[in-house]
């Protein structure tokens, strides 16, 4: 155990420990109660409380790991803009992913907090707003190749001035977004619970005193650090290298967009070298720095969940980034869509490297992040205004150590979010929901399987001007297994008009023009499976038909477990055990070939309707454009190279 050498005594050093936590719960319950986008009540906002310098001294219990990785440099930003010019009653907003943001969405309201003239620590929330400005509703716009496209940047900037509200500067900000009304609610919203964090630190003054509490925030940061570093000193010095991808570059076309992370445990310090990853692509997928660093403390941080989060964590973790990359793109790069394209990248990328490094927590790749947004005119009766429908999804978590993975969870981005309620949905936008179900078969097959992903359907009803753009990722870079584990199946939305056909949109696009009664779905990926699936129990596969999380085709297929359906209706089934050694057989004699057969030859099986897109993907690596149904050669080679890596070298 881990002695806790401070210049407090114990017991008021854990009382205050926790009580900071506490102070930032508070702050969001605020937020919570008082927001006035749908997006933020479903916890797409965190909280911090900084120190003089900006550090952050602590989280909160809920916060989304994106926004607490990078409030501390938000923080700093104000402090590097503003210096000495800093005052009682003070408020700054700040959005700018370039000064150490996420997205132009996430805006961050930060008040100093001074007791007797002295400026002692900042309080911080960051709420993600619904709509920013720029070309499409909702901010989201894969068209755009700088930020003049993505919505209004603000950097540091004084919004309440020595207590006065500055309502001129509040609504020239609001003035370039939509439904502005909301976003201005947000703002006070936000500022409201900066006030309550003050008013909780000067509670603890006056029973503490000051020089406690200073002493105090230098402590827990001190505290996380020595922690930290303890923890790492127990593993073994080494150097670890992976790769993930971003589907690709619009401007390119076929070819997945490469993401290097190497990784050192040098000692007691975590170094983690981006160098070799992607140069800036020309869509909004890429990453700033704040993010990236975000996505790699995340990434560390899931392999410790006992160590708290502030500012000592990220003394003992250090990220390179080149600048120009779609890890690290300056301005005006566009990068509103970091969230689905570098930063889960990242994080999954880190949970490999850690897999390898503490195998009793491993944890193959998650579904991607992704978002949903429709806007337009709401026609019903009694509305008549500006909607905008902003979703995301559940998905599957990829496989574990010793257990499958999690069912319809929120993203790794941010395990905080709730899953929006429908019903709040369809009262706030003419879109109703048509299903909202687990998908059968989108686990990655393991000896433990992905966790699955969810199919959402909805319809648009009395709608005018509507349109609908979509922000996602691993159409092509689909979900992958670790340890011998096989992947889970690809994202993309389909569009239905009428008696026409339905239309696969992808993962990216912008502005698409939606009608009344036009109806949408769009899958989520499950997680990535861990081990090989010729070694899963076949009592369990059989309890995965049962549940239908697995099909009788698919156990077959991907795990060599022959189920007969005796009664479905009473979940009748059994194992045939003669089939089922000779199915696993087969496939333990002919996998490995799968992986080098000419690419061109199986596309043949594929279109003549010997084998589906599941097949393409988990035994032959084979990666196509689901709009053409054609060969993508470039990222077949490049996703083939890494299922070896990963999978095939794991086969006995």
């Amino acid at each position: 155990m881990l002695k806790v050498d401070t210049k407090l005594d114990p017991v008021t050093f854990e009382v205050l420990k926790n009580g900071f936590v506490n102070l930032v719960d508070q702050m969001s319950e605020q937020v919570l109660r008082t927001c006035y986008s749908f997006v933020i009540y479903n916890r797409d906002f965190s909280s911090a409380l900084c120190d003089a310098q900006g550090n952050t001294v602590m989280q909160g219990t809920q916060d989304i790991s994106v926004h607490v990785g990078t409030l501390h440099l938000t923080a700093k930003a104000v402090i590097e803009d503003f210096g000495d010019d800093i005052h009682p009653g003070d408020v700054f907003i700040i959005n700018d992913p370039y000064r150490g943001g996420t997205h132009f969405n996430d805006t961050r309201i930060i008040r100093p907090v001074f007791h007797e003239g002295q400026l002692i620590a900042f309080m911080q929330v960051n709420g993600h707003w619904a709509d920013m400005g720029g070309s499409t509703p909702g901010s989201f716009d894969i068209n755009a190749k700088n930020h003049y496209g993505e919505g209004v940047r603000i950097p540091p900037l004084r919004i309440w001035s020595k207590g006065e509200y500055l309502h001129d500067v509040a609504h020239l900000l609001v003035a370039n977004m939509r439904v502005p009304e909301e976003r201005l609610g947000d703002l006070r919203s936000q500022a409201e619970a900066t006030k309550t964090g003050e008013r909780q630190l000067i509670k603890l003054i006056e029973k503490y005193g000051l020089d406690t509490i200073l002493t105090a925030f230098e402590e827990v940061q001190n505290y996380v650090e020595r922690l930290t570093r303890v923890k790492v000193k127990e593993l073994p010095n080494g150097v670890w290298e992976t790769t993930d991808y971003i589907d690709m570059d619009p401007e390119i076309g076929d070819s997945l967009i490469p993401i290097k992370v190497k990784m050192t445990i040098k000692d007691d310090e975590i170094f983690y070298d981006l160098s070799g990853s992607h140069e800036s692509i020309g869509c909004f997928l890429n990453s700033a720095f704040g993010a990236s660093m975000s996505a790699a403390y995340a990434g560390t941080k899931t392999f410790f969940p006992d160590i708290p989060l502030n500012s000592g964590f990220y003394r003992a973790v250090h990220v390179d980034l080149p600048e120009n990359t779609v890890v690290n793109s300056c301005w005006p790069v566009a990068v509103t869509g970091f969230c689905s394209g570098a930063y889960e990248k990242i994080m999954n990328a880190c949970f490999e490297l850690w897999s390898q490094i503490m195998p009793e927590r491993a944890l193959a790749c998650s579904f991607n992040l992704e978002y949903l947004l429709i806007g337009g005119d709401d026609k019903r009766n009694g509305y008549n205004n500006y909607f905008m429908w902003y979703d995301w999804m559940a998905g599957g978590h990829g496989g574990r150590s010793t257990k499958d993975g999690a069912n319809a969870l929120s993203p790794v981005f941010g395990v905080g979010l709730s899953i929006q309620p429908c019903e709040g949905q369809e009262r706030l936008s003419p879109v109703i929901t048509t299903k909202h179900e687990i998908v059968t078969d989108s686990g990655g097959p393991g000896k433990f399987r992905g966790g699955c992903g969810v199919e959402k359907g909805g319809i648009l009803t009395e709608a005018d001007d509507a349109v609908m753009s979509y922000c996602c990722d691993r159409s092509r870079s689909v979900t992958w297994g670790i340890f011998g584990g096989l992947p889970s199946t690809p994202h993309g939305v389909q569009l239905m008009r009428g008696e026409a056909d339905s239309e696969f949109l992808g993962t990216i696009f912008s502005n698409v023009k939606v009608n009344k009664g036009d109806e949408f779905t769009r899958p989520s990926a499950g997680g990535g499976g861990l081990g090989d699936p010729l070694e899963r129990d076949p009592q369990d596969v059989l309890e995965d038909v049962i549940d239908d999380y697995v099909s009788i085709e698919r156990a077959k297929k991907d795990y060599g477990v022959v189920i007969k359906e005796i009664d479905r209706e009473i979940d009748l089934f059994e194992i045939d055990e003669e089939a089922t050694k000779t199915a696993r057989e087969y496939i333990r004699l002919n996998r490995r070939k799968w992986l080098e057969q000419d690419p061109e030859s199986v596309m043949e099986k594929y279109h003549n309707g010997e084998l589906d897109l599941l097949d393409l993907i988990r035994h032959y690596g084979i990666i196509i454009d689901q709009k053409t149904n054609e060969l993508l050669p470039k990222s077949t080679a490049q996703y083939r190279e890494a299922m070896k890596k990963r999978t095939l070298a794991y086969w006995g």
